[in-house]
């Protein structure tokens, strides 16, 4: 019997099925490796019923936090907590209601914190939404730049004095490798005169860099750093609103190429637990943060006079100022 008939093709899937072994630990990315325990630390996450948020959630649960979910689906928040609270033996973890598409909701959220909380020592800004259709949020907000970028701008600010009188204090913001491809459309910063979900991503996820820039000039001296995150590409709900994140199919037949290409919610997590947690990182601030290492943003992440603009903007259309 002729065995090469056998053994070519044996190898052949023994290499392939080696290598994407290979490309999957690659695709991991950073770990944090920390032991830091942070008993009596208070920490907000927003959007943390699933996927990044609600590892991290875990994570810093695990460590003795006092941890906060701020969520809009209250429903899957308690899920999320109850899943929590027994995987972390940590009963101080709690809900509160955040929709990040309504200002209303985000002062009344962001009032409960100031009124309950003696505390916040961690403000991790998390929730985010993806390559939407054009909606608008509660206030007239393009959806994408007002859930990720106004929405996470207003709550830090309505929070800010309680997280300087915590100092030493930090805030995450989430952003994306995507700012790579964005810039800031002041002649139409709101999507009125056209829209593209891609352009309204990435605009806002640039807009996340040049707030953490912005803020963290604001906050020098004051104990509390700021620092943007890219959690690299995760398996999350996020991708929802695509034409294969809707289809059953779909995502079925691609399930082998994201389990290789995409890093799964808890691998998601680990820039923000460095970011949070790493005690290398005490006085770092206004930096951008990929793979649990400081990365050099895009150039146009590092202009301070559209940083500034983007703030006083920010600020009206908050009401702010």
């Amino acid at each position: 019997m002729d065995l090469s008939a056998f053994l070519m093709p044996a190898g052949i899937a023994g290499a392939t099925v080696g290598g994407a072994v290979l490309l999957k630990k690659y695709m991991e990315g950073g770990q944090y490796h920390g032991k830091e325990r942070i008993p009596g630390k208070t920490v907000i996450i927003t959007g943390a019923n699933t996927g990044i948020g609600k590892a991290t959630a875990k994570e810093l649960a695990c460590r003795g936090a006092r941890v906060i979910l701020a969520c809009r689906d209250q429903q899957k928040a308690q899920r999320a907590r109850d899943e929590i609270v027994r995987d972390s033996d940590n009963q101080n973890v709690s809900v509160r209601h955040l929709d990040l598409a309504s200002m209303e909701s985000i002062r009344t959220f962001a009032a409960q914190m100031n009124d309950e909380e003696d505390r916040i020592d961690i403000l991790i800004n998390n929730a985010g939404i993806m390559f939407c259709p054009k909606m608008l949020t509660e206030d007239g907000f393009e959806m994408q730049l007002g859930v990720n970028h106004l929405g996470h701008f207003l709550l830090t600010m309505l929070l800010l004095d309680k997280v300087k009188a915590s100092a030493p204090s930090r805030i995450i913001n989430l952003s994306s490798k995507a700012h790579e491809m964005g810039r800031i459309d002041f002649e139409d910063l709101n999507s009125e005169k056209s829209y593209s979900a891609y352009r309204a991503y990435s605009q806002a996820k640039l807009a996340n860099v040049l707030f953490t820039r912005a803020l963290a000039e604001r906050l020098r001296d004051t104990g509390v750093t700021v620092n943007a995150v890219h959690p690299g590409a995760v398996d999350t709900e996020l991708p929802r609103h695509l034409a294969l994140g809707r289809s059953t199919l779909a995502r079925t037949l691609l399930r082998p190429f994201t389990w290789v290409l995409l890093k799964t919610p808890v691998q998601g997590a680990q820039t923000s637990l460095h970011c949070a947690l790493s005690a290398q990182l005490e006085g770092v601030t206004g930096k951008y943060f990929s793979d649990c290492r400081e990365k050099g943003p895009a150039k146009q992440a590092k202009d301070d006079q559209a940083a500034e603009r983007l703030w006083a903007i920010s600020e009206k259309m908050t009401h702010l100022a």
